[in-house]
């Protein structure tokens, strides 16, 4: 497989094997880690993926907008706007017939630590598929608050849901549901965007009201809004939340992480610190979901994607030539930006998930899938060739 090289403003151009492309990519990557400007002992500044591979339609997706994605082992399930896919061994399936899904349109996916099933969030209600079997659930027949569903998350005792009207909690013991709203919790708008578990709490980002979080053991509620209270300006900085137009959540081992319309904030138990787009190597403010990675998070925008380890921000985007960026920004604002010659698809990305060194991203152009430079082929596994692309 070969890529088209041109100069620019001639018109001119010259094939070039794809694999000798990206083979002088890494040794150019490898040179610009261990040395320049930016080289120092410390957090990796080189690209971290040897190469981007990306599932379309033409590969089987229902839909190339993919809204949710969520690894399962070897499987990855992908959530388009359209229905349902598995990615496994390298070949996509679609996995839904018509009328299996209380709605095709899907928002977000979450697995079952205890059993493996697969929770599915759509805009018309929650999906549940067990044992090839699926199963919905609305307003109609179940407690859920609102049909309306932008997060999911599960843990051994129940399912929680961030609905359009409020928090919904179904006990699978039980079968009980309950709905926490403005009537019975400290959040002032009802309209719930994203919901995670961790350290004994139910953490929800409540667009307008910040972030709420209750007290498994106790069921108490407190919240996290930002001090100020002014919603154009962030008027002290680190004071709080950065904003309260919440949007995405994550915790990891006591680090809390919000994504808002506005930029990113972390929590540590103590402090709050929060980071802008035009100020750090954060793709872009406008923040559709975070990943916490150890330390480490993933950020997920409309302008690409991120990952921030507390020292070095690593951006990956497309640029305005059509090809591939890797911005690589320092805390003190050392940066340089690298060109691979491939990566995400897409700008915007709606949902990120991990396998060891590799990642998969959900975008508005397909199934994205970032490959680690440590992760080896698996024997016998089928791969894709890396795409060709014309080069402007």
């Amino acid at each position: 497989m070969t890529t088209r090289l041109v100069a620019r403003g001639t018109g001119k151009g010259l094939r070039v094997p794809t694999a000798i492309l990206v083979a002088g990519y890494l040794a150019l990557v490898t040179i610009l880690s261990c040395g320049g400007a930016m080289a120092e002992a410390g957090p990796p500044e080189g690209d971290l993926f040897r190469r981007w591979e990306n599932f379309t339609q033409e590969d089987g997706l229902p839909s190339n907008k993919v809204m949710a994605v969520v690894v399962d082992g070897p499987r990855v399930w992908a959530g388009t706007e359209k229905g349902l896919a598995l990615v496994e061994g390298g070949k996509v399936c679609r996995v839904d017939k018509d009328g299996d899904l209380p709605f095709p349109a899907i928002t977000s996916l979450a697995v079952s630590p205890v059993t493996g099933d697969l929770w599915i969030g759509t805009l018309g209600g929650l999906g549940h598929l067990s044992g090839g079997l699926f199963e919905s659930f609305d307003q109609l027949n179940s407690g859920l608050a609102n049909d309306v569903i932008y997060g999911v998350a599960v843990d051994g005792d129940g399912v929680w849901l961030a609905t359009a009207a409020g928090l919904s909690h179904l006990n699978l013991a039980t079968g009980a549901w309950a709905i926490y709203d403005t009537t019975n919790t400290l959040m002032h708008e009802p309209w719930c965007y994203a919901v995670t578990l961790g350290g004994g709490k139910v953490y929800t980002a409540v667009w307008g009201s910040g972030v709420l979080v209750r007290d498994l053991e106790s069921g108490e509620f407190r919240v996290h809004r930002d001090p100020d209270h002014e919603m154009e300006i962030d008027l002290f900085r680190d004071d709080g939340l950065v904003h309260d137009v919440t949007s995405a959540i994550a915790y990891n081992d006591g680090t809390l992480w919000v994504g808002t319309y506005f930029g990113l904030s972390r929590y540590q138990g103590r402090r709050w610190r929060s980071w802008y787009a035009d100020e750090s190597g954060l793709s872009g403010d406008f923040i559709n979901f975070v990943k916490a990675d150890g330390d480490r998070v993933w950020v997920a925008s409309d302008a690409g994607v991120s990952r921030f380890d507390g020292a070095v921000w690593h951006t990956w985007r497309r640029g305005a030539d059509g090809g591939h960026d890797l911005e690589i920004t320092r805390e003190d604002g050392a940066s340089k930006t690298l060109h691979p010659p491939t990566g995400p698809p897409n700008n915007t990305i709606f949902s990120i998930d991990l396998d060891g060194d590799d990642i998969w991203l959900a975008t508005a152009d397909g199934l994205a899938h970032g490959i680690g430079l440590r992760t080896s082929p698996t024997p016998g596994q089928p791969t894709r060739p890396t795409e060709e692309r014309e080069q402007p």
